[in-house]
């Protein structure tokens, strides 16, 4: 019997060959999600004595946790002037451009990724803007007795203005923090989505952020954990998806040539 050569029966495709989600319902669901955090936080302004009282209380509990002072971090910012200006950049701009970033290079290059993060993101921002309507949080620049600077105010850029006038945010909804939360859910995303050697470095991001929330005193220790803790049960109930042989290492993306196989030589 004559040997021929057939292509190997077609393999279940890998995660990352899946057709990208329709790119203006993404667009929309994005833009709603972005919404959703500035519109729901808007909604839970105003309890300044509740705000200020918990604020105590998570300065309280920090110490008797023997986590360390927020001051050791800022003193450090505060050896010059530079230092300081940047970490409020970085606090002031990097926050939203680097989680849209991120979302556009997965639906991109990495379309099934590109739903969980999108998922896990929406999840922990949903989760994230109940808290302060049951626990409303003066952040620790506001903390009287701290010895914290409002380091934005006094060096700049700062991007809020009086609590009282403050139309865009809410400054009283400390915990947890986004900043820190959608940080970490990057440095996952793309650890989990890439192949190369160095993915471990996306980790800096999120600790420069952590760094800077509390470095320029609008967050405690605790916003961070308890970011970390909704990510974690987030991701438990939300898991990516399985990357496969068939995905180039250093996040390429490319399907590995399939081999043909002698049909029929070994009957």
């Amino acid at each position: 019997m004559n040997a021929r050569t057939e292509p190997a029966e077609a393999a279940a495709e890998p995660p990352d060959a899946l057709a990208r989600p329709a790119l203006i319902r993404e667009l929309l669901l994005v833009a709603g999600l972005f919404l959703v955090y500035k519109l729901g936080r808007q909604l839970a302004t105003g309890h300044t004595a509740n705000a200020l009282h918990n604020a105590h209380r998570v300065w309280d509990l920090e110490r008797a946790l023997h986590l360390p002072r927020e001051n050791a971090v800022q003193s450090a910012l505060l050896h010059g002037d530079t230092l300081v200006h940047l970490a409020n950049t970085y606090y002031a701009t990097v926050h939203f451009p680097a989680t849209l970033a991120f979302l556009v290079w997965l639906y991109l290059r990495r379309p099934a990724h590109y739903v969980w993060a999108r998922r896990v993101l929406a999840v922990v921002t949903t989760a994230a803007l109940v808290l302060p309507f049951t626990f409303p949080l003066a952040p620790p620049r506001m903390l009287a007795g701290t010895g914290l600077v409002d380091t934005a105010r006094v060096y700049g850029p700062d991007v809020y203005g009086p609590p009282s006038s403050d139309h865009l945010s809410n400054q009283f909804a400390a915990m947890p923090s986004l900043h820190f939360g959608w940080a970490l859910m990057v440095a996952i995303g793309l650890i989990a989505a890439t192949r190369s050697r160095y993915r471990g470095l996306w980790l800096l991001h999120p600790l420069i952020t952590l760094l800077v929330i509390v470095g320029t005193a609008n967050h405690y220790w605790l916003d961070a954990v308890v970011a970390t803790a909704m990510l974690g049960v987030a991701l438990a109930v939300i898991r990516p998806p399985h990357r496969t042989a068939g995905t180039a290492d250093r996040g390429a993306g490319r399907l590995a040539p399939r081999e043909p196989v002698l049909a029929g030589a070994a009957r």
